[in-house]
């Protein structure tokens, strides 16, 4: 009985926090140099759908607002001040003036804002290492605050792992620093904190690679070079699962080995791809009248998807709270 009464207690706590909160933000700046297990770059899009097929909408109202920090205040709105706001958006992407949002158009202001959150989280960033707030960022800022080095850091300060570290950080901020004054800016900077959407920072990243994983300096990626010591504590399934993926997937010319534009496929994911996908995503829940077009009542109608609201903020929160109970 009294564990009932315990298990109430604490679901009328975390209830009163929800009210409390309901419109704290859930959105969190991205820092595309993160990596996946098998060493790519970490897409833009990563978490929008978890493993157990539960979706994640906070990735939707970004790819249409294109600031984590415009998704913050729509999680403050109002629906009817949000579907507003959303209007106004709508008039803007809809690039041909029909009132109908195309594949298209959307695919446009998707990649559109990825720029923009690409911005975002590299303006925060600088705003983190640039200690005498100049704009700019040099090489002994930076390695001060991602190593925690000060400016007269002895070599047997730093150990093994940090030098290759801030050796390959130098290696990318050389080929970002393109007027060669050892200062980054504006895209310089950009670049250096997102390499892996930057053309120009391709053959730092495939080099790198190589230096990495290419064992027998053959300049190619071999599978058992590609699973490197992943594999050693891994079953037979998964190592089928990842053969297969190697031979289907990353290895388009079928030489049993990756190269060049093949090794940039597998680590570099593609914006434009992850657009293509987000689009049809919004297409297949918004089209209700499968006109291949989204009209500005259909995509009103399902507002939740495209951005948010102080109620779909707090039905965040309300669904949190069966994962709550079930821990009890």
């Amino acid at each position: 009985m009294w564990q009932n009464k315990l298990k109430y207690v604490l679901v009328l706590i975390y209830l009163n926090y929800v009210c409390d909160c309901a419109v704290m933000h859930s959105h969190s700046p991205n820092i595309n140099r993160e990596r996946t297990d098998d060493g790519a770059y970490s897409p833009r899009d990563r978490g929008h759908i978890h493993d157990s097929e539960e979706h994640d909408s906070e990735f939707d109202h970004e790819a249409i607002l294109g600031s984590v920090k415009e998704a913050e205040e729509f999680d403050h709105l109002t629906p009817a001040e949000s579907k507003r706001r959303l209007r106004i958006l709508l008039t803007k992407m809809d690039l041909d003036g029909d009132n109908n949002i195309s594949r298209q158009e959307l695919r446009a202001w998707i990649l559109r804002s990825f720029r923009m959150l690409t911005k975002e989280e590299a303006d925060e960033r600088l705003q983190d290492v640039d200690t005498n707030n100049d704009g700019k960022v040099t090489w002994d800022e930076y390695v001060a605050d991602t190593y925690g080095l000060g400016d007269e850091a002895d070599q047997n300060d730093i150990d093994s792992e940090n030098e290759e570290l801030i050796a390959d950080d130098k290696l990318m901020w050389e080929a970002a620093d393109v007027n060669h004054d050892n200062v980054l800016e504006d895209d310089e900077w950009v670049a250096f904190s997102h390499p892996e959407e930057h053309p120009v920072m391709m053959p730092v990243i495939l080099n790198q690679t190589l230096r990495e994983r290419d064992t027998d300096k053959d300049g190619a990626i071999s599978f058992q070079e590609y699973i490197a010591d992943r594999g050693q504590s891994q079953n037979k399934e998964w190592l089928y699962v990842e053969k297969d993926r190697f031979d289907r997937e990353l290895d388009l010319n079928k030489d049993g080995k990756l190269t060049g534009n093949e090794i940039l496929a597998w680590m570099v994911p593609s914006n434009e791809d992850i657009a293509d996908e987000e689009v049809q995503h919004l297409f297949v829940s918004t089209d209700d009248d499968h006109d291949n077009m989204l009209n500005f009542d259909e995509i009103l109608e399902h507002h939740d998807l495209f951005v948010g609201s102080e109620v779909t903020d707090y039905g965040d929160h309300l669904h949190n709270i069966h994962h709550f109970q079930d821990e009890l």
